[in-house]
């Protein structure tokens, strides 16, 4: 009886493994926003890291998280390393490479609860009248990864995070721009109340000598 138990128990084990090594190695979660702001406004808040506090739909998890920020303080390079509750967990981004203003590349890595590492882009597009932000994240599945993709669908997972981070990204951008746009307009009407007030002075200056020329000479 624990002979026959045993064979079953090898048969299903076999089982089992012959239908985790069917699933994919590799996996790819993509979505698709849109914003008024321009591409450079979009750019800037994806390519400084710390902006990123500003919409990532994973800040509202944990507003208490540890962030350390290092390497390059924008674009290339720049490094932002988290740490926070079970629901946000540890891990670390790293910008590979961007292009002004339409891409930013990453690489992500996953230290707590479980390791990790993907690859993360954005691409930016300006359309008519809009731009378009299109944000993708990719990684490969082991054997553990494999099994666990039996359970969780990471499409299902991650999808929604990657739909409220462009609703956000939104909301932070075309607000940017609109705080770019006032401080350029405050800063043109700036220059023209200077500019009006030196011609004031010019003439001032001005009408007081010619003044005199046309006044008749004493005797």
């Amino acid at each position: 009886m624990l002979k026959k138990i045993g064979i079953a128990l090898v048969v299903l084990v076999a089982v089992l493994v012959a239908v985790i090594s069917t699933r994919p190695s590799s996996y790819t979660v993509l979505r698709s926003g849109t914003t008024t702001a321009g591409p450079d406004v979009v750019y800037g808040m994806i390519a400084d890291l710390h902006r990123w506090v500003d919409w990532s739909p994973w800040e509202k998890l944990d507003p208490a998280q540890k962030r350390t920020f290092s390497g390059a303080p924008y674009g290339k390079g720049a490094v932002f390393e988290w740490e926070g509750n079970d629901k946000i967990g540890q891990g670390r981004m790293t910008i590979v490479d961007a292009t002004v203003p339409t891409s930013v590349a990453l690489k992500l890595e996953f230290i707590k609860p479980f390791t990790s590492t993907n690859d993360v882009q954005f691409q930016i597009e300006r359309g008519a009248g809009d731009t378009r932000v299109t944000w993708s994240m990719s990684g490969h599945n082991d054997f553990m990864g494999k099994a666990m993709s039996l359970f969780m669908d990471m499409d299902k997972m991650i999808g929604p995070d990657f739909e409220r981070g462009l609703a956000e990204l939104k909301t932070a951008s075309e607000a940017e721009e609109k705080k770019r746009a006032e401080a350029e307009a405050a800063a043109k009407a700036a220059a023209a109340a200077a500019d009006a007030a030196k011609a004031a002075a010019a003439a001032v200056a001005v009408a007081p000598s010619s003044a005199a020329e046309k006044a008749p000479a004493g005797k």
